[in-house]
């Protein structure tokens, strides 16, 4: 399941990050948005989501939460 599918306030393992920029795997690794790490949907917005990684919140967009396995 992808991060976009998930229920809001459920805690979940990022299982893997799908994407083929370099660049971006290295930005969300920055963020703590890595392979085992928990993560939680916090809410949702018109074309992207708030989440909850290692007690911090952060908006991302529809496209890079498809890229988000969990």
């Amino acid at each position: 399941m992808t991060l976009k599918d998930a229920i809001e306030e459920k805690e979940y393992i990022i299982q893997q990050i799908n994407t083929d920029d370099e660049e971006l795997d290295a930005f969300l690794f920055s963020l703590g948005c890595y392979s085992g790490e928990r993560i939680t949907v916090i809410s949702r917005l018109k074309g992207s989501c708030v989440v909850s990684i290692k007690n911090a919140r952060y908006n991302i967009d529809n496209q890079l939460a498809e890229a988000i396995i969990v």
